[in-house]
């Protein structure tokens, strides 16, 4: 109970003290609210020697040592300034961010843009919770930078962006000056596949314990050459004897031993006593397979249903399926 309200309670000042919000649409400015800055270790220990330098000079009234004293401390002041206008008026937007499957790390593209006349050195980023930022980057005047950002996956689903933390001890290192940003991004995650993955239905419907075969590997001969079939089975050796450019035909190889149409993932035809998220592994395993092999097949989830095809395009509309499956509000 006292772990739950501390950790309410340093959320609620964060939001304040930070101006932390759950989500930042569109690009944002870091303007100069919005930066903080504290003195780092060497900064303490500077101005401890500045201490001292103050009264050894006090001590022997020594006015060179007074100048020494005062440029210095104007150097640490003019330090403090810089460090935070690193920072200031840099403008963040969210870039691409390409699906991935559970249990792999989700990219999320970053792009920096510097619109002022001054180039900005040494801007670390990375996300709040994995500590300090480990990816840092240099914004020219007037240019953009783009950083990817690394976040791990363990569920499918849509994984929105984490909070980003900026970080900048530039020039001279005395400060350490920071902002906070939370992109208004997000990346599907797909069901991780089944592993060791289980052989594609023969039919429509599976067997009992969800296993099947698909008969499509028995070659059969070659083929004149037909648009939409799979470069794979281009027959390399028989084209390489006629070169193509100078008259010779395109064949391709021909296997027998099944239907492709008979190829059908059907969510409902697996077997009841699997678990929820092992049939969409499932399914998601039987996804990748019937696309590597270049079957055409159909897919059937719910009210998703689409009829046989390949492609970039089938593939992405069966797996955002699985995905989201379940997910209300998704």
């Amino acid at each position: 109970m006292v772990a739950a309200l501390q950790a309410l309670y340093r959320k609620g000042r964060d939001k304040w003290l930070f101006q932390l919000r759950d989500s930042e649409p569109g690009t944002v400015t870091l303007t100069m609210r919005r930066v903080f800055i504290v003195p780092t270790r060497a900064g303490l220990a500077f101005s401890v020697l500045l201490l001292v330098m103050l009264i050894g000079a006090l001590n022997y009234n020594l006015g060179l040592g007074f100048a020494l004293t005062f440029f210095t401390g104007a150097c640490a002041v003019a330090d403090m300034y810089m460090t935070a206008r690193n920072l200031a008026l840099l403008q963040l937007a969210p870039g691409r961010a390409q699906p991935v499957f559970a249990g792999e790390e989700a990219q999320f593209e970053l792009h920096i843009l510097n619109r002022s006349k001054q180039d900005r050195y040494a801007v670390w980023l990375g996300f709040q919770a994995d500590g300090e930022p480990r990816h840092v980057t240099d914004v020219a005047a007037g240019a953009g930078s783009a950083v990817r950002l690394s976040a791990s996956t363990r569920e499918r689903g849509w994984l929105a962006a984490p909070r980003v933390r900026l970080v900048t001890r530039f020039p001279l290192g005395l400060f350490k000056a920071w902002s906070y940003w939370r992109p208004d991004a997000k990346v599907l995650v797909y069901p991780a596949p089944e592993t060791p993955p289980s052989p594609l239905p023969s039919t429509g419907a599976a067997s009992e314990d969800g296993h099947g075969t698909v008969g499509l590997d028995n070659f059969a001969g070659i083929r004149s050459y037909q648009p939409g079939d799979p470069m794979k089975h281009l027959a390399w050796r028989q084209i390489a004897r006629h070169d193509p450019a100078l008259g010779g035909q395109l064949v391709t190889k021909h296997f027998e031993g099944g239907a492709v149409a008979e190829l059908s993932l059907d969510f409902a035809a697996l077997p009841l006593q699997m678990d929820l998220e092992q049939k969409l592994s499932r399914m998601a395993g039987w996804v990748l397979e019937a696309e590597q092999r270049a079957l055409p097949y159909s897919f059937r989830l719910a009210q998703h249903a689409y009829g046989p095809a390949l492609g970039d395009a089938h593939r992405a509309a069966c797996l955002r399926a699985l995905a989201l499956f379940g997910k209300e509000g998704q």
